[in-house]
């Protein structure tokens, strides 16, 4: 038990930069607070104990404005931020490493008995003010932005947005992998590899990335005929590119702005 309950501190301080010591965790997160009265209630439940698991239910509701009822099933290290008006229903199914913000609802869409809630699986984030309704399952690292209202199913790595809500982006293998490798080039030349993100909004973090594929694929090019030549008898290429890094551009104020950005920006959410 306090194995689990020493994980679900450090799960806060992984998701939330705002926490500062673990008696702050302690006295002031009630999101911790209700998942730690749920797994009372939860096991109450599961005993036929249902009446006291319902009061206690109500009691964490009473004192943390996070209601989820004792028949819903919450894996390792869920994380309920700032929590006020959370709403988990009865069989509702949540996975590891899933992260909720206040004002989502995890409902159901029927008043008939068996599987009416959602199920939401490893390392989903359901955005402020969202409504997940009916027995869907969001896959593996699925979003949801802020106010949407999700009907449906989720692919694995989607997000969704909107009433009702509607996917704008999936990442695919081969997107990651591109990103991956336009990562190791934003760091050959200096940049900042969070400046390409794929999932950052920013127009000219956007163009950055376009820029720096192409500058890769003449880099290659020139390198093959570099190697071509000299194969030939030539003597090309002997000297090697200048470097560039951020403190080239120091004096422009690009760097300075391009902090500002990082910290007021999180693309996770």
């Amino acid at each position: 038990m306090f194995e689990r309950m020493k994980e679900d501190i450090q799960s806060v301080f992984h998701r939330d930069p705002a926490a500062r010591t673990t008696l702050e965790v302690l006295l002031n997160y009630p999101g911790l607070h209700a998942i730690w009265m749920h797994r009372l209630a939860h096991r109450l439940w599961q005993a036929n104990w249902k009446l006291l698991g319902r009061c206690i239910s109500t009691f964490s509701r009473w004192m943390t404005g996070i209601e989820i009822h004792p028949g819903a099933t919450l894996g390792r290290r869920f994380f309920i931020d700032h929590g006020m008006g959370v709403v988990i229903g009865e069989t509702a199914e949540i996975g590891n490493d899933v992260t909720l913000y206040h004002g989502v609802t995890l409902g159901g869409t029927s008043w008939n008995g068996g599987k009416r809630h959602p199920t939401l699986e490893d390392n989903v984030v359901v955005g402020a003010g969202a409504k997940v309704l009916g027995p869907i399952t969001m896959h593996k690292g699925a979003k949801v932005g802020s106010n949407s209202v999700v009907v449906k199913d989720v692919p694995e790595n989607a997000t969704v947005i909107g009433i009702p809500g509607r996917i704008v982006m999936q990442k695919e293998q081969k997107d990651q992998d591109k990103h991956q490798h336009r990562d190791k080039i934003a760091r050959k030349y200096g940049f900042d590899a969070y400046a390409v993100a794929p999932d950052n909004p920013d127009p000219v973090a956007n163009a950055i990335g376009i820029m720096l594929d192409h500058v890769h694929l003449i880099d290659t090019k020139v390198e093959e005929m570099c190697k071509s030549i000299n194969a030939m008898g030539g003597d090309v290429c002997g000297k090697s590119l200048p470097s560039i890094n951020l403190e080239t551009f120091q004096d422009s104020g690009l760097v300075d702005d391009m902090q500002r950005n990082r910290e007021a920006f999180d693309p996770s959410i």
